[in-house]
């Protein structure tokens, strides 16, 4: 599984990696997580605002920093 959390850095984007490292803690689950901070890279994705997070190139979420919890259940879902 390859995570890619997508920002330049900011504050946001830093608590996304921070959770997205716990939930694949918690969940038991083992990943390889990538920061994307071109700006040209990230456009790719669609995302217009960050932080996103891509989980083996599919777009999970964007402009928001999302809880242990809920990564831990899409992480859940994407290895079914």
């Amino acid at each position: 599984m390859v995570i890619k959390i997508l920002g330049t850095g900011c504050p946001k984007c830093r608590k996304l990696e921070e959770n997205v490292h716990e939930a694949l803690k918690q969940a038991n689950v083992s990943g390889e997580v990538e920061k994307v901070t071109n700006l040209n890279d990230i456009m790719q994705y669609g995302v217009l605002m960050t932080p996103g997070l891509v989980i083996d190139e599919q777009v999970r979420a964007s402009g928001k920093v999302l809880s242990v919890d809920r990564i831990r259940r899409i992480l859940t879902e994407s290895r079914r």
